[in-house]
């Protein structure tokens, strides 16, 4: 039988007003002396008074711009030179991910106050890196959770709608990728079967929230729609990885993400925007365009991008779809657990999804 990998949540977790003192009181408790708080530039702004008013004995760094190997390596030197005994992450998905590698690299203690809901980084056990340039290079799965993720909704609330957006997109891949990944199982395990639960999860209260979430965010009000899609974003999402392990994954859609990394037009669009473009990729490879056109008017309704030019990619389409294609059928990526993985098939598709959509505009122009 199989063996699937469990590594199902932070050892604990809190989303609500006030998370943050109980994060103080985790702290006291487990008579931790000193702490190295990685933080970025804007969200800091948003973060740093619900940190300062916790008065924690923190030596503090700001990342660099990008989770590499050698800004991790900076942070485990100035960890080290501090005599810290745990790190706090307090940021997005890059500074989470930087954080993670760090403890794991030092075996300390970590923990994470996500400044936005982009993504499923904090409940995950796993670091995502780039180069310099901001191009994906690879991902790493560690051993350890975080030992808390504590969430404040008015810190979620006061990031900008683009990243919720891109959170959305991005969990809404659970769905289809899991769906791709768990079709190779015969029968499932019991944590499969948790994953993929978690995934349709993902997509279902997406579907129902997701939209209303975004006015609520606009109109600054913390409600039930608000909530339900954070949780859905951080939690659902990382439970479909964290209880599926390689079944709940990545598939066809971050490939198409990881190709995209190497136009430089896309450099300044979110990863869960480019993520949401590559379920239409990995849909229109299974043929699925009766899928793509249910998802459509929700594309529409949140402006999530369904072509290569809402990323900004005008010129030269047909290099870019080779360039891309080359880049997402890589020996290494997960477009491979697909049917359809090749560089000439991902090309052709990824032309012939532009093609589809454009029509589809048209068509709804004329009606």
């Amino acid at each position: 039988m199989e063996t699937i990998q469990v590594q199902g949540a932070p050892n604990l977790y809190r989303c609500h007003k006030g998370a943050l003192s109980e994060l103080k009181q985790v702290i006291i408790k487990e008579q931790w002396k000193k702490g190295l708080l990685v933080h970025g530039t804007d969200s800091w702004t948003v973060a740093s008074p619900f940190i300062q008013s916790l008065n924690l004995p923190l030596v503090a760094t700001r990342y660099h711009g990008e989770c590499t190997r050698e800004e991790v390596m900076r942070i485990a030197t100035l960890a080290l030179e501090e005599g810290v005994d745990y790190i706090l992450g307090v940021g997005g998905g890059k500074i989470i991910d930087l954080v993670k590698a760090t403890a794991d690299r030092l075996q300390q203690p970590f923990l994470l106050v996500p400044t936005l809901a982009s993504n499923c980084a904090p409940w995950t056990p796993l670091s995502v890196f780039y180069d310099q340039e901001g191009r994906f290079t690879d991902y790493v799965v560690f051993s350890r959770n975080a030992f808390m993720v504590a969430i404040e909704p008015n810190i979620i609330m006061n990031s900008p709608a683009s990243f919720l957006r891109a959170g959305i997109g991005d969990t809404l891949a659970k769905w289809y990728e899991a769906d791709v990944l768990v079709k190779q199982l015969d029968h499932k395990p019991i944590s499969v079967n948790v994953a993929v639960h978690a995934a349709r999860l993902c997509h279902d209260v997406l579907l129902e929230h997701g939209a209303q979430a975004l006015q609520d965010h606009a109109e600054q009000k913390v409600t039930r729609s608000f909530i339900q899609t954070v949780e859905t974003i951080i939690m659902a999402g990382g439970m479909v990885g964290g209880f599926g392990d390689r079944y709940g994954r990545i598939a066809g859609a971050h490939s198409i993400h990881n190709g995209l990394t190497v136009l430089p037009q896309t450099h300044d669009k979110l990863h869960g925007d480019k993520v949401a473009y590559g379920i239409l990729v990995q849909l229109a490879l299974e043929n699925r365009f009766e899928e793509i056109e249910k998802l459509l008017p929700y594309y529409r309704q949140l402006k999530l991008p369904t072509s290569l030019k809402d990323l900004g990619v005008i010129e030269q389409q047909d290099l870019a779809f080779e360039r891309v294609a080359k880049a997402a059928t890589k020996a290494t990526e997960s477009i491979h657990f697909m049917e359809r993985s090749t560089e000439e098939a991902v090309a052709h598709t990824m032309k012939q999804l532009e093609t589809w959509i454009m029509s589809k505009q048209i068509q709804d122009v004329i009606e």
